[in-house]
């Protein structure tokens, strides 16, 4: 029986998820798009959902993760988003007052064929720009 990924050791995770570089997938927009269907059904209120990171840029090598920015109204609570997340196979990585991370792909056996990085975030104001990385 294999161990839970709550159970490995960081030096196991490591092994299991190695960082890797790889040419564009045109697959990964494809992949996006489902993704943010599923999150516009299942979310509340959106203002914007963007895929971000190396696997939106066709022309570089990329980690074959979907980075996806979902942006939320400043009125809303986070709190609320995260339950309706977590109970379509994303797991929380990581929360603030104004952020929450999830994980989804990620299996005791290694990386799924699809593997996604959701950040989670209230909407920026016009007049300040944010840095995600």
């Amino acid at each position: 029986m294999s161990k839970k990924l709550t159970e490995m050791s960081l030096e196991e995770l490591w092994q299991l998820f190695p960082i890797i570089l790889t040419k564009h997938q045109e697959d990964w927009k494809e992949w996006y798009l489902e993704e943010e269907r599923l999150l516009k059904n299942i979310l509340p209120q959106v203002e914007k959902i963007s895929h971000i990171g190396s696997t939106a840029l066709p022309a570089i090598w990329a980690k074959p993760i979907i980075d996806i920015l979902v942006e939320v109204p400043k009125e809303s609570n986070l709190l609320d988003y995260k339950e309706l997340v977590a109970n379509n196979g994303y797991i929380c990585m990581s929360q603030s007052e104004d952020r929450i991370s999830f994980n989804k792909g990620y299996t005791e056996n290694g990386f799924s064929e699809k593997v996604f990085h959701l950040h989670l975030r209230y909407v920026a104001l016009k007049d300040k720009v944010i840095v995600i990385g």
